[in-house]
């Protein structure tokens, strides 16, 4: 079970006075903007958090992580597990009025296996045979071979055959100007600056209370804050000085609630794997070895953090707890850098090897944790000669100029991980094209395997076994090195209610959060922050 610190909670006396008004709107500020609003593109975070709140999956998780009904009403699973009937609620419209339907579902589908679109989401398609239209409301799903996170995958926001069953849907105008038939309506997005959302009156569940959701970026994290504090936003994440230092105010304890809870997720270093330097595992591992994570968790993350030892947090059953990190060992990382043919010979204190210097330059985006561990990372390095650049690049640049086109050397990046332990998309050989998340170009047969029978077993202890040896080859390896478990940090102003932290974080049930009347900000249905 996860382990939650909430640290301001509403009153008991806010709770017996708990009765919903619509109203109001919710500013949340964010390093980074969106790039692609459309389901089966939204690669990035910020592209996924406004693609949440405009479509629906069929499926999802409650807050207990139990996976429940969303734009399905039911689903059956046939006893061997190879065909999954689905039958959609009734009266759900996409936002231009035209009903949902069944052909949606099969044309998400068809998108998503088109080989001409670039989506990593493909691979959880693969296994599927055929996807019939029984009629409006029904779709049956067949698969080839048994494909244990199949519910999962069907928690994919689905599109609209009427809309874009003519269009390249990589390049659709509906990418910036998405119809969807989610909890809000889009309305605008200036690039950089703002995506607003309003609410939709006619949402399936109920209309959301909150009435408009403004997305302001804002790229730098000390303006973001301080944006906070004027009251410029509402909402956003704190970095852990912030929220260890710069928030224990009584002025803020009673504008805000904070939260702090595991994110299920890990902070890692991924190479270039096609770069001649990181093809030699024991470059890998020497660097692994030169870096005190500890330090970097107690120095940056203020301790609201774990070192990790691959890509399972501590609370995924995937998780193998006979990994232990290795301590930093300089020796041993000389020695494996000798090894590999690297050492100082020309005696300026960077090794070399043929007469090149071993220099390469990590890059990020702008988050300020990240940039403090890219520095300490340098240091680091540097103890054991290797000399090592930063470089910083925004956002929506980062992702799709440098990662997507594997244009680095090395990257400080983190992922936000699904609840189910599947890693192909990350780590299988077959996951390398442009668009892709194995951009590092991993590529080792017995992990191949292990991805391959992970999806095909069902039962929970035989995964087990599957996924903590993945774990154990994926820290021998090091096609990463893998930093951290970071805590999440988020803060909400305290005029919202019913804003609570669950295991599946504080957002599941936003479309239940309200103000009060007498406490709502924003009156006008054109806000300009």
């Amino acid at each position: 079970m996860l382990l939650f610190t909430l640290l301001l909670t509403p009153s008991l006396c806010d709770a017996a006075q708990d009765h919903p008004v619509a109203g109001d709107a919710i500013i949340e500020g964010s390093i980074g903007d969106a790039s692609r609003l459309l389901p089966i593109l939204a690669s990035d975070s910020a592209s996924g958090d406004i693609v949440g709140l405009l479509f629906n999956g069929l499926l999802k998780y409650n807050e207990r992580l139990d996976i429940v009904g969303d734009l399905a009403e039911s689903w059956d699973v046939s006893p061997d597990g190879m065909t999954i009937t689905f039958v959609l609620r009734p009266n759900v419209r996409w936002h231009d009025g035209v009903p949902v339907t069944a052909r949606d579902v099969r044309f998400t589908y068809q998108k998503l296996i088109d080989p001409a679109v670039p989506t990593p989401f493909s691979s959880n398609y693969a296994l599927v045979k055929s996807v019939e239209v029984l009629d409006a409301r029904t779709v049956r799903v067949t698969y080839r071979e048994p494909f244990s996170p199949a519910l999962e995958s069907w928690m994919i926001g689905v599109m609209p055959e009427h809309l874009l069953e003519h269009d390249d849907v990589s390049r659709t105008p509906l990418l910036r100007r998405p119809i969807g038939h989610g909890p809000y309506r889009f309305v605008r997005w200036k690039t950089g600056e703002l995506i607003e959302l309003a609410a939709n009156p006619d949402y399936f569940e109920h209309r959301p209370w909150i009435d408009r959701y403004l997305y302001r970026v804002i790229p730098d994290q000390t303006t973001l804050f301080l944006e906070l504090l004027t009251r410029g936003v509402d909402s956003t994440s704190l970095t852990p000085l912030q929220f260890t230092k710069l928030t224990n105010r009584p002025a803020i304890s009673r504008s805000y609630q904070k939260f702090r809870y595991p994110s299920f997720g890990f902070t890692y270093v991924g190479y270039n794997l096609a770069d001649e330097r990181f093809r030699d595992v024991r470059v890998r591992q020497a660097i692994n070895l030169a870096l005190d994570k500890q330090a970097i968790v107690d120095g940056v993350l203020y301790g609201l953090g774990q070192v990790a030892t691959g890509p399972y947090p501590k609370e995924s059953w995937a998780y193998d707890p006979s990994v232990i990190p290795a301590p930093r060992d300089l020796a041993s990382a000389k020695r494996l850098l000798a090894a590999a043919g690297w050492a100082d010979h020309d005696g300026d204190g960077v090794i070399d090897k043929a007469g090149a210097p071993f220099r390469f330059t990590l890059l990020t985006n702008q988050n300020e944790v990240r940039q403090q561990v890219a520095e300490l990372i340098q240091q680091h390095l540097r103890t054991i000669g290797i000399e090592m650049n930063i470089r910083v690049v925004e956002w929506s640049v980062f992702v799709h100029e440098f990662i997507d086109k594997r244009r680095f050397e090395a990257v400080l990046l983190a992922w936000n991980l699904s609840r189910d332990p599947d890693l192909f998309s990350l780590f299988h050989s077959s996951e390398t094209k442009e668009g892709q998340y194995n951009f590092v170009g991993y590529a080792n047969r017995d992990v191949d395997r292990l991805l391959e029978d992970g999806r095909r077993v069902f039962d929970r202890v035989e995964r087990e076994r599957i996924y903590h040896e993945v774990h154990r080859r994926l820290y021998e390896d090091q096609p990463y090195t893998f930093l951290f478990v970071s805590d999440a940090l988020p803060i909400v102003a305290s005029r919202f209610r019913r804003v609570r932290a669950t295991p599946i974080g504080i957002g599941h049930n936003f479309i239940d959060w309200y103000v009060p009347s007498a406490e709502q900000r924003y009156k006008s249905k054109q806000l300009v922050p």
